[in-house]
Formats: C-alpha cells, sequence, structure tokens
C-alpha cells in the first residue's frame, strides 16, 4: 500500500462556533417536495400548460364573439384565421382562429367550450372517485381482519364490470349528458383509488405515533382523518393526477361513439367525431380537437410523473 506524504495535507484550524452548526437548512417535506418538483423543468412546464389551459376554458367562451351553436350558414367549412364575413357581423373585424366546421360553427370557441366540458367531467368523476376510495379503502385498511376481506371481494366484483356496459344501461334510464357520464364513471372507478388507500392504511396503522394514538383513546375515524390519510397524502396525490387524463379520454371515447355528451352541446370527443366525418376533406376540423386532447393528457401525465419524483424520499440529494 502506498504510503500518503503529509506535506500534502495543510491544518486550518477548527472553528469552534460552526463544528456545532447545522450544514443544511431544517425544511418540512411538502416544502422540500415542491423544491425539487421546481427544479424539474418538465414538470412545471407542463404545470403552467394545464393552467393555461384551464384558464383559457373558462374566459375564452365569455369573450368570444360568437355563439357555440351558432350556425354561419355563409361559412361553411374554412380554413384557419379566415375573416367572419357574415352580415350579422357587417362593420366588424371578426377571425375564425381555427376555422369553421361544416355547419359554419366556430371551432376556436367550440374547442375551448369543449375543453370546459371535458375537463368538468373529468374533474368531478375524479372527485368522486376520490371521496369515496377515501372512505370504503381507510375502512377496509383501519379495520383489517374479515371486514377488510369482504371490503375487498366486493372491490373485486365491482372492478370486474366494464365500464362501457355500465354508461349502456345508465344511458337506458337516464338522459345522456355530464351527470350521467360522472355517475357512471363514479360507480366503477373508485376501486383503484380504494385499493391505494388501503395498502398505504395498512403499511402505516402499524407506525408508533399511530398505536400512540389509539393508546391516548383516539376514535378510529380521528386516526384515518388526522393521521393515516395525511400521510398517504402524497401517493393520493400523484394517482389523482394520473387519473385525471383517464377520465379525459374516457369521456372523449364515449362521445365520439355517441354515448357521451349530447350534440350540439360541444366536447372534445364530439369535435372529434365530427371531424373525423370530413377527415379527408378538412383535416384541420380532426386535428384541433386531437391536439388539444393529446396536450392535456400528455401534460397530466408528465405532471404526474414529476410529482412522483418529487415526493419520492429516495430521490434526495
Amino acid at each position: 500500500m502506498t504510503q500518503i506524504d503529509k506535506s500534502r495535507f495543510e491544518w486550518i484550524g477548527s472553528d469552534s462556533a460552526r463544528r456545532e452548526g447545522i450544514s443544511r437548512p431544517s425544511t418540512t417535506f411538502w416544502k422540500d417536495a415542491i423544491g425539487r418538483l421546481m427544479k424539474n423543468k418538465v414538470a412545471v412546464v407542463c404545470f403552467f400548460i394545464i393552467v393555461l389551459l384551464i384558464l383559457s376554458c373558462i374566459i375564452v367562451p365569455f369573450f368570444s364573439p360568437f355563439e357555440s351553436r351558432e350556425q354561419h350558414l355563409g361559412e361553411v367549412n374554412k380554413g384557419f384565421m379566415t375573416v367572419c364575413t357574415d352580415s350579422r357581423y357587417e362593420g366588424q373585424h371578426h377571425v375564425h382562429y381555427f376555422g369553421t366546421d361544416n355547419l359554419g360553427r366556430d371551432l376556436f370557441l367550440r374547442a375551448f367550450e369543449g375543453g370546459r366540458v371535458s375537463l368538468m367531467i373529468a374533474f368531478a368523476a375524479v372527485f368522486v372517485n376520490l371521496i369515496v376510495g377515501l372512505i370504503y379503502g381507510g375502512i377496509s385498511g383501519y379495520i383489517g381482519g374479515a371486514v377488510d376481506t369482504i371490503m375487498m371481494r366486493i372491490v373485486e366484483i365491482v372492478n370486474g364490470i366494464p365500464y362501457l356496459i355500465v354508461v349502456i344501461l345508465l344511458m337506458m334510464v337516464l338522459p345522456k349528458g355530464i351527470f350521467t357520464m360522472v355517475v357512471a364513471y363514479g360507480i366503477t372507478g373508485w376501486t383503484g383509488m380504494a385499493r391505494l388507500v388501503r395498502g398505504q392504511v395498512l403499511q402505516l396503522k402499524s407506525q408508533e405515533y399511530i398505536v400512540a394514538a389509539e393508546a391516548m383513546g383516539a376514535k378510529s375515524s380521528r386516526i384515518i382523518a388526522k393521521h393515516l390519510i395525511p400521510n398517504a397524502l402524497s401517493v393520493i396525490i400523484i394517482n389523482v393526477t394520473l387519473a385525471i387524463p383517464s377520465a379525459i379520454f374516457t369521456e372523449a371515447f364515449l362521445s365520439y361513439i355517441g354515448l357521451g355528451v349530447p350534440v350540439p352541446q360541444p366536447s372534445w370527443g364530439v369535435l372529434a367525431k365530427g371531424g373525423q366525418d370530413v377527415f379527408m376533406t378538412y383535416p384541420y376540423q380532426l386535428v384541433v380537437p386531437a391536439v388539444a386532447i393529446s396536450l392535456t393528457m400528455l401534460s397530466f401525465n408528465l405532471l404526474g410523473d414529476g410529482l412522483r419524483d418529487a415526493f419520492d424520499p429516495r430521490l434526495r440529494r
């Protein structure tokens, strides 16, 4: 073994005031996670795209000079950036930024109004799944035993029911629309959240602070609400973020096959169906909703990946 020469080292002394100090500032879990998320440029860009898209879907329909169901039969199937020549707007300079459809309706307005409908259905459906899954999975995981076994068998039965069959059955007794789609998605979509919450509760309920809370006489509902669910919140947020694009795609698919939002109410699925009918001659009418769906789903998925990395303590440096 080669001996290291002492002349290569230099004594710099010791600082008694700093040697007991903390070299790294203390931080909370959430502050550290947000800091790491902000360093993920892709996730931050996707977050701002989602915020911009949501705000646009809310604001644009209020300031558009057109109506989403208003037909301009003299301006049928116009291309991008077409100046409106309808006599009802004579003397006013209005532009169809995304062109018009086969009934002369403004695609720019219908794209954002359809995004409002699609996002509203997705957020409402995921919110219902979140609430049901939190309650069901929390109770099942905390009580355990025979109750847990029975509740999980029910989850397996519900999970085995195809979503499309539920939608078709509901369409027979309920009118087509947003409420029916949210109910159908809520009936079958909560099982994944329930399983996730149950697994987190089973992992956390053996921790010392849970045992201490039980020894102090805390009720089961308080332990679940104040200790178990908050500690599983990071995993739940990631799951919700990844579930939203799935709900958006489901709405678009059902509306595309005629089981979703009724015509003429716009949604991205309805616009995609209308664009598919004239794709060979006017492809832009399909490109607009397709790009909107793809961009939204991609942004949510990449943001979910960024949140998963930010909330993982093993990736902390």
